[in-house]
């Protein structure tokens, strides 16, 4: 059997939110903006170049933001005119594919290995759709082109924004041994928090680990890391991924600090929790209550149930029971509930909202 090297674009916007909101508000337009509650509850969801400069990222509180940029604005999100945008993207890149993987409304990874316009340069496909997005939807994409997802992810973070990098497959190696582990996508604080105490700063310092030695230090993980670092990931972009989790969730103005004002916020939630999956015809067994104390800690709280819920009834009961299964240990400042081990393999993606209450 002929071996055929994949091509694969991951396509990402550039401050997705934030550049929305810049295009249809030109006054907002050059200025350093957050998307998210407010500079007092807020939790910054997205920032614009412009206030990226002075340290603002995403899922910073908005206090910590403000004080970093004062001359920071805060929008509040407007999550069906992103899903609008989203939408259009989308539809361009069908024009070149239909192996689209959506990771989000704001990135996504297409398959041209064989494509509809018959051009054998995922470069130029890559540049085609850029100008395409430019033109016909008023904003910059970022894009990275490789053999694999892996790669084509970390390619598509080198020359943001509106750029791209293209690593061919002769370059893979030798470009994943050059980069920092932390750049690698999948690695979070902790992992290399750990790889930097047992000397393995770089991909090549990775890569001289045998596969036992990351097998021991990393368990299951260990094995994954070995093959990554060598350009090894047969992933293949699904165009129809699988729902593995829905959910609600609310920050709110003042910190709670009684189970009964919880209860009342919790109720509400299971209720919008509960629109949400029957509208999507989800259910599952899995419960679990997601709890942000004042000093921004997270705990979570997880039951199982013998069947399949989706009625909002069971699932704020079984919320009520997880949230007295032990005490709080400090003010609350947000609540979430999630459903998980779902029913069926649903195709399609169930975008979930963060909203924000005051």
């Amino acid at each position: 059997m002929e071996f055929v090297q994949r091509k694969i674009i991951h396509v990402d916007m550039d401050a997705f939110y934030a550049s929305v909101e810049q295009m249809d508000n030109p006054e907002l337009k050059g200025k350093p903006l957050a998307v998210g509650g407010s500079e007092i509850r807020g939790v910054v969801s997205a920032a614009s170049y412009e206030a990226r400069k002075f340290g603002v990222r995403s899922a910073m509180s908005g206090v910590q933001a403000k004080r970093l940029c004062p001359e920071l604005i805060f929008v509040r999100p407007r999550f069906d005119r992103y899903k609008e945008i989203s939408k259009k993207i989308r539809t361009i890149f069908k024009d070149y594919t239909d192996l689209v993987e959506p990771l989000s409304l704001d990135e996504a990874y297409l398959d041209v290995t064989v494509n509809k316009k018959g051009n054998p340069s995922a470069t130029l496909i890559a540049q085609e759709i850029r100008k395409r997005i430019f033109e016909e939807v008023g904003l910059t994409a970022s894009a990275g082109i490789s053999i694999n997802k892996f790669v084509a992810k970390i390619a598509s973070d080198y020359n943001k924004p509106n750029g791209q990098k293209t690593i061919n497959p002769d370059e893979v190696e030798t470009f994943l041994e050059g980069l920092d582990v932390k750049k690698f996508y999948g690695i979070g604080k902790v992992t290399t928090e750990k790889m930097y105490q047992l000397g393995i700063y770089t991909g090549a310092d990775l890569k001289s680990k045998s596969l036992e030695y990351l097998d021991e230090h990393f368990g299951k993980s260990g094995r994954h890391y070995y093959y990554l670092v060598r350009g090894i990931s047969n992933s293949q972009v699904k165009p129809n991924r699988t729902t593995k989790s829905v959910a609600a969730e609310h920050t709110f103005y003042t910190n709670l600090t009684s189970e009964i004002f919880m209860e009342e916020k919790l109720n509400r939630i299971a209720e919008e929790l509960s629109k949400r999956l029957q509208k999507h015809k989800i259910s599952g067994k899995t419960i679990t209550l997601k709890i942000k104390y004042s000093d921004f800690t997270q705990q979570t709280r997880s039951k199982t149930l013998p069947y399949f819920v989706s009625d909002k009834g069971l699932l704020f009961e079984t919320v009520k029971e997880l949230l007295y299964q032990e005490k709080m240990k400090d003010s609350v400042r947000l609540l979430g509930i999630s459903l998980s081990n779902l029913n069926t393999e649903i195709k399609k993606t169930v975008v979930v909202q963060l909203r924000f209450e005051f």
